[in-house]
């Protein structure tokens, strides 16, 4: 049984949570969330928590319910607080900025590269270097880090490249002449 799964998730006030079937809606003040979620896991609400609970003793109910309870205190999170991350651009000539609904990545190759933002997520360039990606989606928040990041990870010699900021990159020595 999943520990996590037995705590309820406390909703704080200013937050409307709607439970329609299988499907969970979050309204709060920095925005709202919904997800529809398996039949393996009982969603109910009761004065200001939700509980998840398994619906029977399978062994996939009882891994999955701690998971959704998981998701929904995320949601619940998301929309009072909303969830960032932020990135760093390492190398010469490498530069990032906005235009429009799309980051403008300029990292060394031939051409830009143009990476759609998705909706309900806000991403902002400081000192042309440093990506701040903010949303109340958890995932959606990771995601477009992750993406980005991928375009030019961080390479171990020099270490240029895209990284997430508190990461660290093991730095090798290069070859030496004898």
């Amino acid at each position: 049984m999943s520990r996590i799964g037995k705590v309820p998730v406390v909703i704080p006030s200013g937050v409307d949570v709607t439970i329609d079937g299988q499907t969970v809606r979050v309204k709060g003040p920095k925005g709202d969330l919904s997800q529809e979620f398996s039949s393996l896991a009982k969603i109910s609400k009761s004065e200001n928590s939700l509980i998840v609970e398994p619906v029977n003793t399978s062994r996939a109910a009882r891994a999955n319910y701690g998971t959704v309870r998981s998701i929904i205190a995320n949601m619940v999170q998301g929309v009072t607080t909303p969830y960032s991350k932020d990135l760093l651009i390492e190398g010469v000539g490498f530069r990032a900025t906005v235009k429009g609904d799309k980051i403008d990545l300029e990292l060394g190759y031939s051409h830009p590269i143009l990476h759609d933002i998705p909706s309900g997520v806000v991403v902002t360039v400081a000192d042309n270097v440093k990506i701040h990606v903010e949303s109340a989606d958890k995932q959606k928040v990771g995601q477009v880090a992750a993406e980005i990041k991928s375009y030019y990870p961080v390479e171990p010699y020099k270490g240029k490249g895209v990284r997430i900021l508190g990461e660290y990159v093991r730095r090798k020595e290069g070859k030496k002449s004898a």
